[in-house]
């Protein structure tokens, strides 16, 4: 796999992480701050994952990418 195909892939695999740790901080925590907290974690993973897998279609729209 490409270097640049491997750093979306870990890309997916951080924000796959950051949505399990905001799920699990969303259900200890105990005041308000801690739930925006994890609402903008939820809300960044989400961002960023939209934007590595539109990349990675593209890469395998030019066919960068190799399963």
């Amino acid at each position: 796999m490409k270097p640049c195909n491997q750093t979306i892939k870990k890309t997916l695999d951080m924000v796959d992480s950051m949505l399990i740790l905001a799920d699990e901080g969303d259900a200890v925590r105990e005041d308000v701050g801690c739930g925006i907290l994890y609402a903008v974690l939820r809300d960044s993973a989400y961002k960023i994952k939209k934007l590595a897998e539109a990349e990675r279609k593209a890469h395998f729209e030019k066919g960068w990418w190799q399963e």
